[in-house]
């Protein structure tokens, strides 16, 4: 795979998990019910509800943020994984498998972005731990 197909594919990940996590962050902070009711369902107290809104959008904006926060961004990724993995379980254990596809959807979607990212740091010389800079 060439540098310029990993690229676009790390860029639209990055756009359509921003989109998913936006949306989703944006949901529980203004109690939409298309989220708000579904977490609650789920046993979440309202004050966890409002953090996660707040952690999701400032995650997207750090995802959104091009050649930055290199370690930042690790971070974002494994908050996002934890919070698929939660939804995933939460939603198995209260509601059935069937209310898990979203979740599932999103795990692929977040990995495939996410070794993209790693793929990209090789790409420009800069493993974790040796560099700030995603390549281009």
């Amino acid at each position: 795979m060439t540098q310029k197909t990993t690229t676009t594919i790390y860029w639209i990940g990055t756009a359509l998990t921003s989109l998913w996590f936006g949306t989703s962050g944006f949901f529980e902070l203004t109690k939409n019910p298309v989220v708000w009711d579904i977490t609650v369902q789920l046993g979440y107290p309202a004050h966890f509800i409002y953090l996660l809104g707040v952690f999701k959008l400032s995650g997207v904006a750090v995802l959104l943020t091009p050649n930055k926060l290199h370690r930042l961004k690790e971070w974002v990724f494994a908050g996002i994984f934890f919070d698929i993995i939660f939804a995933f379980v939460s939603k198995l254990a209260v509601i059935g498998f069937a209310a898990t596809v979203d979740a599932i959807v999103a795990f692929v979607m977040v990995s495939v972005t996410y070794t993209m990212f790693r793929r990209l740091e090789k790409y420009s010389g800069n493993a974790f731990g040796q560099g700030h800079v995603l390549a281009h």
